[in-house]
Parts: C-alpha cells; sequence; structure tokens
C-alpha cells in the first residue's frame, strides 16, 4: 500500500467515525498533505476538537497537542514553563516536554482569544513552524496546525492570526437525514469498542509533501491566474503570499488523486479561502463554473460535489448499491466502500433540480439507509 493509499484509508476511517463530516475530514486530508494550516468555524457540539484529535491517533509515534485557549492564557500553558535547573545557572531555557513545540498535530481552540503575551511566538510557529523565546529559536516538528472558534475576528489586530490559516471551513451541525446514524456513531464510539485503526507514518506524511512540489501545475497555471485576478476583482482578498500557497493545495488535491499533474477539477480548494462568511457563495459560485468544465473521471470527490448530477444516473447507482448490500456477506471494508458512495449519492441529490426527480431518489436513498441500520 503506498502513502496515498493509506492517507486515504484514514482519511475514510475518519468518515466513518464522524458521520456529515466528508468536506472538513478531506479538507483536513489536503492541509496535512499541502503542509497548510486549516481553521474550523463553528459552533461547540460539532466534533471539531474530536476530528482532529482522531486524525492525530492514526498519525503512529505522532504527538497530539490540543489546548483551548482564553484571554488570560500565559506562554507558559502553550509552550512550556521554563527549566528551574537551568533557570538557577542562569540560562533561560524552555521545558517544551507534552506541549505545542514536541508535537505533530495541533489543535487550539477558541484562538481568537489569543492575548497579546501568546501573539508573536503563535504567529511565527504557525507561519514559519519556529518557536522562538529569548535566545532560544529552535523547530517545530508539526506537520499542521488546525485553529477553531465560534465566530470571526473582530478585532484588527486578530486578523494576522486568521492570515495564517490557508483553508477555512464552517462545521455545522449535520444534516437532519443524517442525524440518525449520526447517533448511532456516536453510540458506538462511546463504548469504546476495540476497532484496528489504519494509521500512517509522519515520515509517510513528510514524504507526501515533499511530492507535491513535483506535481505539474503547468495545465491550470492560465486559469488559476486568471481566477485569481477575478476573484480579486469580486471584493476577496488574494494576496500574492496566499496566492503561491494555495499552489500547494492544488498539488495535494491532485496527489490525492493519484495524479502527477493538476487538472481544473483542483481548483476546488480555492472555495475555503474566504475572509468572511458573505464570501463563501461567492466562492463556490465563482469556482464551480470553472471546475464543472472538467470531465476528468479521476477528479477529487469534493469537486465532483458541484457538478449538476443526472436524476437517471443517481438513480442506477442507488439500484446497484442496494444490490450489493443485500448479497449479505459483507466485509466490515465493503460495507464501509457502500456506505461511502451512498453518502455521495445523496449529497448529489440535492443538486437536482426536478423535485419529483428529487423526492424519488431521496425516498430510495432513505429505505437503503434503513436497510443498513438495520443491520447494525
Amino acid at each position: 500500500m503506498n502513502k496515498t493509499e493509506k492517507l486515504s484509508k484514514v482519511l475514510r476511517y475518519i468518515k466513518d467515525t464522524f458521520v456529515g463530516k466528508d468536506e472538513i475530514i478531506d479538507l483536513l486530508g489536503i492541509c496535512l498533505v499541502a503542509k497548510e494550516n486549516a481553521f474550523l468555524l463553528g459552533p461547540p457540539g460539532t466534533a471539531k476538537s474530536a476530528i482532529v484529535r482522531t486524525l492525530s491517533q492514526c498519525i503512529e509515534e505522532g504527538k497530539n497537542f490540543e489546548y483551548l485557549l482564553t484571554r488570560f492564557t500565559e506562554p507558559n500553558e502553550i509552550f512550556g514553563p521554563f527549566d528551574i535547573r537551568k533557570l538557577k545557572a542562569g540560562d533561560l531555557v524552555t521545558n517544551t516536554e507534552g506541549m505545542l513545540p514536541e508535537a505533530s498535530m495541533i489543535f487550539l481552540d477558541e484562538i481568537f482569544n489569543a492575548n497579546s503575551a501568546i501573539l508573536n511566538s503563535l504567529l511565527m510557529a504557525l507561519n514559519e513552524k519556529i518557536f522562538r523565546r529569548g535566545k532560544e529559536t529552535r523547530k517545530i516538528p508539526a506537520l499542521m496546525f488546525v485553529g477553531a472558534s465560534n465566530q470571526l475576528p473582530e478585532d484588527e489586530s486578530l486578523n494576522a492570526l486568521l492570515d495564517r490559516f490557508l483553508i477555512r471551513v464552517r462545521c455545522d451541525y449535520v444534516n437532519p437525514d443524517l442525524l440518525e446514524e449520526v447517533l448511532l456513531a456516536g453510540r458506538k464510539l462511546e463504548k469504546n469498542e476495540p476497532t484496528k485503526m489504519p494509521s500512517i507514518k509522519p515520515a509517510d506524511i513528510i514524504a507526501m509533501q515533499e511530492q507535491t512540489k513535483s506535481i505539474d501545475l503547468s495545465v491550470i497555471r492560465k486559469p488559476y491566474v486568471d481566477l485569481i485576478h477575478n476573484l480579486r476583482n469580486t471584493g476577496v482578498k488574494v494576496s500574492d503570499r496566499r496566492a503561491v500557497k494555495v499552489q500547494n493545495l492544488i498539488a495535494a488535491s491532485a496527489l490525492m488523486c493519484g495524479r502527477d499533474a493538476a487538472t481544473l477539477s483542483d481548483l476546488w480548494v480555492l472555495k475555503y479561502i474566504w475572509d468572511t462568511e458573505e464570501q463563501i457563495e461567492i466562492l463556490a459560485g465563482v469556482i464551480d463554473t470553472i471546475i464543472e468544465k472538467d470531465d476528468a473521471p479521476d477528479a477529487h470527490p469534493q469537486a465532483l460535489f458541484n457538478k449538476i448530477p443526472n436524476a437517471e444516473e443517481l438513480m442506477k447507482e442507488v439500484n446497484l448499491l442496494t444490490e450489493k448490500w443485500n448479497t449479505g456477506s459483507l466485509s466490515f471494508e465493503e460495507q464501509n466502500v457502500i456506505k461511502d458512495k451512498l453518502r455521495y449519492v445523496q449529497t448529489r441529490c440535492g443538486w437536482i433540480k426536478n423535485q419529483e426527480h428529487k423526492q424519488h431518489l431521496t425516498t430510495e436513498i432513505e429505505s437503503l439507509w434503513k436497510q443498513m441500520l438495520q443491520a447494525v
């Protein structure tokens, strides 16, 4: 199994654990490969920290650092206290054991509560993966930072902090149609039943990060430049620095699809570079128009969600999945594949314009979900 397949298996496992969070999980996977940071915007109880924690647990030998920031949070709580033994000798050295500077996955909840005492050190850690405190300077082994908040910053001084997160994604409550499945998955999670968790080594992720540098972006460069100009004209601020860094996300999307060159469909990642919630629909409208022109069969699943589906083709897919499910004697992995495909079809169903066709499809999909739930 190659590195991409290992990471895909990890992401599939997390999607099965956290129902209705495919978009967020796929984006975290993209950020991990692109070596970029992700920001989650959403209310409490939407599994933000649990998803990041599970992803961290799937990274072998990886260390997770998770902290809820308040306006009273001190540097010692994030970076570690000064080493008392060395302090007696007159050396200011931080004891970073178990703290942010030694973690491979870092989750900072309510990140916009960061105060001036930790802001500068935090900005450097996010941007350059470097910890600096006094005369100390050391490289941080972080594969990715994930920040979260219930709301966007109102204080302009915190805009620099948001800017350190290239990807921004809303984390809302799941679709009501999936609530029963969420309850069952949550119940299963609470039982702590022993399951074999797929894993990937930090070295594999670092190797993938290096691989993205060799992805050919020449095919999409002209459309990408035009898109950046278009977004700037519509009021979405895309700095030169962000435009350069987004290329890492595009390359990561291509790599996750097993390609060595980017296609138009990989531009789907640009829908998540918004600064305000009002920009979300603007970005989706502009970018969906571009990526729907790409007929590449190996496009990223999140890009495929945006193409207007054919109701008859979706109905064939539902019938095929129903037939496969009813054959019985399916392995756990085969069941998960069918569920993943059904979730995809259900998402696509929302794009059907003919209400009669949509209702018929929805009824058949719900019927298959009930069969699956009864088998649990």
